[in-house]
Formats: structure tokens, C-alpha cells, sequence
């Protein structure tokens, strides 16, 4: 017979009458200062998302070169570009639910090798077709695996830092996809636009074999599921040197105590978060409906307004790169402010698109008005990576993740699609920055409505009410 009894800041657990102290894990993750094992994980987490992210756009920088060679329109191009985000949409469903039942360190090391297999097979890529069914199996871990880096990364960071964290390894992300630029100017005249595939999916290949022997797994999630108590033991003597741990202890995720440990969707609508998950997957779908747009057609639409193919490249890269610094602006205002500080990012966003469509500006001041909303853009996209999990519990976080994430992904896959259509039209290519100021106005909007209410949670937060919960049906932010 077993229970669980909690006092004065106290956890026991009682065996047959006797009991036996246990280590509230949450406690230990909350009070640990920002030291070598939690930037050590920023940094495994920062080389995988730089890899997910060359991999996931060399794609973009290539597409000029394959649709010459095997003759593709515009509508084509955007099909292939969209075949990936589709992919992306049910990895994130999959490998979320694959994350939560195995553990985010497994999922998280087969995705990389999946990805950087695959991406290795565009080489062989001979037709439309073979292009579209390799980006569609592509982007299954390429999608899937971004969700589970997040929640591992919230489930180690305090709170005060977790918006950080994230973005920090987002920044990962951001260079990934700004570094295929400089590397497709390097590989592609010399080798063939398959040559960047082959170079991206064995440098994943390589980091998934690191992978194996350096990431941990959430200690979170193990207490969670009661699990592998020797590992959680160790984790602990590195975030907690000098912590006594006795050999009987047993281990408790307190702030998450009542919480259900069996996922299923209509948890991810229970108290709360009836008004936050959707309000979530409407602003992530607007916001990533105009990053993908961005992301995959900047370098065809500045071709279009007569900018060279290195111009081109080169304006591509550098909205990863200010989207990197958007997201570093955006951070500390996160951790402090909480969600409602993303608001004024999708508000920039908004009103440089329509300058960018309507007002008539120089050669010089385009490029440099493209940087900034790639960086208010990208940004205000990272604001979202950042808080998407933060409000589900971690025997679910990598499943509200996975959701969020493939539920944007309809955003994702409109976005290269409705850019394909529309430059297929005569409509005038700079004015459909106009028609994309659209998508950050409705993103401002439902993001203000969470961060009022992630504001009100953070309020009670403060509360001495830091006692332990009790069960709870209205889950927290964890």
C-alpha cells in the first residue's frame, strides 16, 4: 500500500506505514541557478535546432536551380515548399504523442538521424514528384523534433529564464536557415544544388551519433512517469551539488500533482486553457503563415523586383538573422512581462508590410526595410515558440506543443501556397506585403487576449500560495 502526504515544504512517501522522504524535482528545477548543466543544454538543444533549421531550408535556396531544371511554375514550387510543411504538421502530431509515451532524449536523437537521412535523399531527387514526396517525409521530424526541444528545455529552465532559454535555442534555428545562403552560393555553382543536401543531412547524421551520448532526458518527465529513479538521482547531483540523496528516495513533480498522466486532446481545452489553446493555435497559424511566406518565397519575389540572385540569398539570410535578433530583444521582456510583451512585435510587423506594399521606396531602402520586418516578423515568431508550452504539464507539455506547432502548420502550408497563386497573377509583386499585413493583425490581437491572461496566472503565481497544489481539474503554468 502506498500514498502520498505533503507538510511544511515536505514531501513523504509512505510504504506499508513507514514513511520515506521524497525530492520534489519541480523545487529543485526552480531554485537552480543558471550554471554549466542548464547552459549546457541550451547549447546541445542550440546545435540541433541550427540543423533542423539549414535542413528544413536549403530548400528555399535551391528551388531557383531545380525549378529550371525540371521546369516547375510557380504553383509547383509552392507545392514543394508547402509538401514540407505538411510533412512538419504531422510530425509535430506524432512524434509529440511519440515524445510523451517514450521520452523527449529518444524521440528527440531519431528525429535528428531521420531528418538528416533524409534530407541526404534529395541527391537522388529526379521530378517533381520524387521532390514532393522527399520534402513530405522530410519535414515529419523536422516538425516533430522542434516541440520536444522546447518542452525538454522548459522542463530544466526556471521560470524566470524559460522564455530565454528557448529563444536562445531558437537563435539556432534562425542561423541555420541564414547560413544555407552563404552555403548554397558556396556549393552550387561548383557541385549542383544537390550538393547542399548532401552537405546538411550528414552534418545532422553526425550531431544525432553526439546526440547519443551527451543529451539528457527531463527528470520532469521521469518523476512524472515514475521512472528510471538512478538517472533522476544523477541529474540532480549536477543541478544540485552537495544535495544528500539517500538511496530509498523517491522523487515528485509537486506543481504538477493531479494533473492526468494519459494524454488525450480534450485536456489541452480543460479549465484555462478552454480560451488559451485556441487563441495559441490562431496567432501561431497567422504568424506562421507569414514567416513561411517570407521564408520561402523572399528569394523568387526579389528576383521578381530585379535584385540578383546573390542579392536575393543574401536579403534571405539576413531576415534568419535579424528574426534572431528580433527574438533576443523579445526575451527578457517575455520572462518578465510574460506573453502580452509579444503583442508589439505583430504591431511593428503590420505596419512595415504595408510600407513595404503601398509606399514607393529606393533599391537600398527595400533591402533594408525587408531586414526589419524579418526581424519584427521572425521575431514575434519566436515569442510564440517560446510560450506554446509553457501552460500544458510536462506528462503532456510535449503532446500541447506537438498540437500547437502542427495546428500552425496550417498557416505554414497557406502561406507558400497563397504566395504561389498570387505571383502567378498580375497583381503587382511588392503589393502582396500589403496583403500579408493581414496575417500579424490578427496574430496581435489573439496574443494580446493570452498574455492578459498569462499575466493574470503569473499574478497568482507570487501568492505564498507556492504550497504545493492539490488537484486540481484547471491546469497552471509549469
Amino acid at each position: 500500500m502506498r500514498a502520498e502526504r505533503h507538510g511544511a515544504g515536505l514531501d513523504y512517501t509512505e510504504t506499508r506505514g513507514k514513511p520515506m522522504a521524497a525530492i520534489d524535482v519541480s523545487e529543485i528545477i526552480e531554485n537552480q541557478r543558471l550554471g554549466r548543466f542548464l547552459l549546457g543544454l541550451a547549447a546541445i538543444s542550440w546545435i540541433i535546432t541550427f540543423f533542423d533549421g539549414l535542413d528544413a531550408n536549403l530548400i528555399s535556396f535551391a528551388s531557383p536551380y531545380f525549378a529550371s531544371e525540371f521546369h516547375l511554375d510557380k504553383v509547383e514550387t509552392g507545392n514543394i515548399f508547402s509538401a514540407g510543411l505538411l510533412g512538419t504538421l504531422i510530425g509535430g502530431l506524432i512524434l509529440g504523442y511519440v515524445g510523451d509515451r517514450i521520452g523527449r532524449r529518444p524521440t528527440i536523437i531519431l528525429a535528428t538521424a531521420a531528418f538528416g537521412s533524409l534530407t541526404s535523399g534529395f541527391y537522388l531527387a529526379n521530378s517533381y514528384g520524387s521532390l514532393w514526396i522527399l520534402r513530405l517525409a522530410d519535414g515529419v521530424p523536422l516538425g516533430g523534433m522542434l516541440p520536444l526541444v522546447w518542452a525538454l528545455n522548459i522542463e530544466y529552465a526556471p521560470r524566470r529564464y524559460r522564455a530565454t532559454i528557448v529563444t536562445v535555442i531558437m537563435m539556432g534555428y534562425s542561423l541555420g536557415t541564414a547560413v544555407g545562403g552563404p552555403v548554397a552560393i558556396w556549393l552550387i555553382p561548383q557541385f549542383g544544388w544537390r550538393a547542399v543536401f548532401i552537405f546538411g543531412g550528414a552534418a545532422a547524421l553526425a550531431s544525432a551519433a553526439i546526440l547519443f551520448f551527451i543529451l539528457p532526458e527531463s527528470i520532469r518527465f521521469l518523476a512524472g512517469k515514475d521512472r528510471q529513479p538512478e538517472r533522476i538521482r544523477s541529474v540532480i547531483r549536477r543541478i544540485a551539488r552537495g544535495r544528500a540523496i539517500s538511496g530509498g528516495t523517491t522523487f515528485v513533480v509537486s506543481d504538477e500533482m493531479g494533473h492526468a498522466k494519459n494524454f488525450r486532446p480534450s485536456l489541452l481545452f480543460r479549465g484555462e486553457l478552454r480560451s488559451i489553446t485556441p487563441l495559441v493555435w490562431v496567432a501561431y497559424i497567422f504568424s506562421s503563415m507569414a514567416v513561411f511566406f517570407i521564408v520561402n518565397w523572399t528569394p523568387m519575389v526579389f528576383e521578381a523586383l530585379n535584385f540578383t540572385r546573390t542579392e536575393a540569398a543574401a536579403a534571405a539570410a539576413m531576415n534568419s538573422l535579424m528574426g534572431a535578433a528580433g527574438g533576443l530583444v523579445l526575451m527578457r521582456f517575455t520572462d518578465q512581462r510574460g506573453a502580452i510583451a509579444i503583442t508589439a512585435m505583430p504591431l511593428a510587423t503590420g505596419v512595415l508590410l504595408l510600407v513595404a506594399g503601398l509606399v514607393t521606396i529606393g533599391h537600398d531602402a527595400f533591402l533594408v526595410l525587408s531586414a526589419l520586418i524579418g526581424g519584427f516578423l521572425i521575431g514575434g515568431h519566436f515569442g510564440m515558440h517560446s510560450i506554446c508550452g509553457i501552460f500544458y504539464p510536462s506528462a503532456y507539455r510535449g503532446n500541447g506543443a506537438g498540437w500547437a506547432t502542427s495546428v500552425a502548420k496550417i498557416g505554414s502550408v497557406a502561406g507558400p501556397i497563397l504566395g504561389g497563386l498570387i505571383l502567378s497573377t498580375s497583381l503587382p509583386v511588392r503589393n502582396i506585403y500589403a496583403v500579408l499585413a493581414v496575417c500579424p493583425a490578427v496574430f496581435a490581437v489573439c496574443i494580446h487576449a493570452v498574455g492578459r491572461r498569462h499575466s493574470r496566472m503569473l499574478g497568482r503565481e507570487i501568492l505564498p500560495a507556492q504550497a504545493k497544489p492539490e488537484a486540481a481539474e484547471a491546469p497552471q503554468v509549469s
